[in-house]
């Protein structure tokens, strides 16, 4: 099992024994904690897998929803955000495609290339999409199918993004947790597309959804360099050695 990954339960286990007089006992739990290791990594790939394709499931169903009714009520924020889940498809599905492999580390490197390009595509069109939006290019309508959405995507996209994090962090994967980000700024992206519509048709201010979404831009920006750096913000000095 790499270092960095499971090991301080495993420290913790071995040095609360103390001495230990005989070697030959001593040998055992070694070899049972490198077998126990090699499954529970085993358990944490199959489920990085079960998380990602329930990610992309979701994101096809939402893209197509959100398109669909961007495109009946003029509304260029569904538009975009219909447009966002497909990016989070790729992300999603970069992950999926490293964990198809008998060696995910060999696709380690590839794996957050594609995520960081999937961050630097978002960011650039949340960003155009916002000085259009702040222009005055679009007059969305009321969506009560879009204001539904984006509450639907608040409750499921987070708990994804934790699930996959907490995975990928303890199997030291630096891509499932750079993925497990990208899920969690579609969560972002959800709430800025509920205020806007809220806002647009409750109150009427059409500048609030563009000066949010801006904030996402730079944030997905942020998540987008330290990706294709190999980092991630949550990843540990430990989990990056175990990985080179």
């Amino acid at each position: 099992m790499p270092a960095g990954v499971g090991s301080g339960r495993g420290a913790v286990g071995v040095d609360s024994i103390g001495p230990v007089a005989n070697p030959d006992r001593a040998s055992a739990p070694s070899a049972s904690l490198s077998l126990g290791g090699a499954d529970r990594r085993r358990v944490l790939s199959r489920r990085i897998r079960l998380l990602v394709t329930a990610t992309i499931s979701y994101n096809l169903v939402e893209a197509a929803v959100a398109l669909t009714e961007g495109a009946r009520v003029s509304s260029t924020a569904l538009v975009g955000f219909g447009l966002d889940s497909l990016v989070e498809v790729s992300s999603a599905a970069a992950v999926a495609w490293q964990f198809t492999s008998p060696d995910p580390e060999a696709r380690e490197k590839t794996a957050l290339r594609i995520i960081a390009l999937s961050f630097f595509g978002l960011a650039l069109y949340v960003s155009v999409e916002s000085v259009r939006s702040l222009l005055g290019y679009s007059e969305p309508r009321h969506s009560t199918i879009g204001i539904a959405l984006a509450v639907v995507s608040l409750v499921v996209m987070p708990a994804l993004s934790w699930a996959q994090r907490r995975a990928g962090k303890e199997l030291g994967s630096l891509s499932a947790v750079a993925d497990s980000k990208q899920t969690l700024l579609c969560a972002g992206l959800s709430a800025v597309l509920l205020a806007g519509l809220l806002l647009n048709s409750l109150v009427g201010w059409r500048w609030a959804d563009p000066v949010a979404a801006l904030v996402i831009a730079a944030f997905a920006l942020r998540e987008g360099r330290q990706a294709w750096r190999g980092r991630t913000c949550c990843a540990t000095g430990g989990q990056v050695r175990a990985l080179n």
